[in-house]
């Protein structure tokens, strides 16, 4: 049988009466943009995340512009940020006129290497603010970061979109930082029927910032203190979510199920390949992305095309390499980490509903792979 990378259809299934039922009740208000639904979200989403305050918006690439604004960043501006993400976490940064600045990653966790972080900030000024990617479901070193942006007085954005759930040394994604940014794309643990973004912070003064900014810069209706933008989270998707939300951490359960079976599976077969390792400081692993590394990936990839096998390649290109942003200057050879891992990286099925017999077909599709003599 096929082993898609995501398959969300057994999830609606488990979910659908209840999702219909409370479709319905927004349909009946006719209340589709903010109101209630959202309002409930924010108040749910606030207090699994353990922060003050929670704000809807639009995509979890808005959520990055609109914090960026929040903390008045803006032409002239340097913002130290990883160059293996989604494109997003560095757009959002040219998006607002402020230029992206890159430090290679810790190719153990895929995420931001301290030493690269403090290496940057002494070499380079005008750097006001950094955004930490808690990639693939795994929080970046956030103590060590923290303890670099503090000595210079840098804010902190957390771009969580992959890490709804994930902690910290036991602190939950979303209060490590001034704000957090967080996306409700289907593919995404906690995902909507389209597009949808959060916020969070604990400082009141940046909520009521960022709530400003969603609606075109108004705090009141028709008076405009900023130029903001046309970011609200609809009541749809916070109907969808709120719904999903207290199924979240079994999903997640089972997710960590996943990885522990491949780690367990590949380690006993002696695969040669490098499976991703929870950090000590990452206390709560939510697995976004179960991802592998190893020689010949496209090959790899090709082949378990084959098989029937979904894979996906997360990311090809590093974004200092990215043609846009050619006149930064970056060159092959500047971010190796980063650059290795766009060679090697291959994410393997790890959503909830994979079987036990799912993950052992994986398994051995890549081990075949690499031995096709069964050693």
């Amino acid at each position: 049988m096929p082993v898609p990378l995501l398959d969300l259809k057994p999830q609606y299934a488990s979910i659908r009466t209840e999702v219909l039922a409370r479709l319905g009740a927004v349909f009946e208000s006719q209340h589709f943009i903010l109101g209630e639904e959202v309002r409930l979200l924010e108040e749910e989403i606030a207090e699994y995340c353990a922060v003050r305050f929670a704000v809807g918006c639009g995509s979890g690439s808005d959520a990055l512009i609109l914090a960026l604004r929040a903390l008045g960043i803006g032409r002239g501006d340097r913002v130290l940020t990883t160059p293996y993400s989604f494109f997003a976490t560095a757009g959002s940064i040219a998006l607002c006129g402020a230029t992206p600045l890159f430090a290679d990653v810790d190719p153990a966790t895929f995420n931001l290497d301290p030493d690269q972080v403090a290496a940057a900030l002494d070499r380079h000024d005008n750097v006001r603010a950094i955004i930490a990617v808690h990639l693939y479901g795994g929080c970046a070193d956030m103590g060590t970061i923290a303890a670099a942006a503090k000595k210079r007085g840098i804010p902190i954005i957390e771009d969580a979109a992959q890490a709804i759930g994930a902690e910290y040394l036991g602190r939950r994604a979303g209060g490590l930082g001034q704000i957090a940014c967080f996306s409700f794309f289907p593919s995404k643990n906690l995902g909507g029927f389209g597009d949808g973004g959060m916020l969070t912070t604990n400082d009141p003064a940046l909520a009521d910032k960022l709530r400003a900014l969603r609606m075109h810069g108004s705090s009141t209706k028709y008076v405009h203190d900023v130029v903001g933008y046309n970011s609200r989270l609809d009541a749809i998707q916070a109907a969808v979510l709120r719904v999903k939300l207290p199924h979240l951490d079994e999903w997640t359960n089972r997710r960590q199920q996943n990885a522990a079976r491949y780690r367990r599976l590949f380690q006993e077969r002696g695969t040669p390949i490098a499976v991703p390792r929870e950090a000590r400081y990452q206390s709560r692993h939510v697995y976004n992305q179960f991802v592998i590394r190893g020689d010949r990936r496209d090959e790899l990839r090709d082949h378990l095309k084959s098989e029937g096998i979904g894979t996906e390649v997360y990311y090809p290109i590093p974004l200092h390499l990215q043609p846009c942003f050619a006149e930064l200057g970056y060159r092959p050879g500047d971010l190796p980490q980063s650059e290795v891992l766009a060679r090697e990286s291959l994410a393997l099925p790890v959503h909830p509903d994979l079987s036990h017999g799912d993950v052992e077909s994986v398994v051995s599709a890549v081990h075949a792979f690499y031995l096709p003599d069964g050693t």
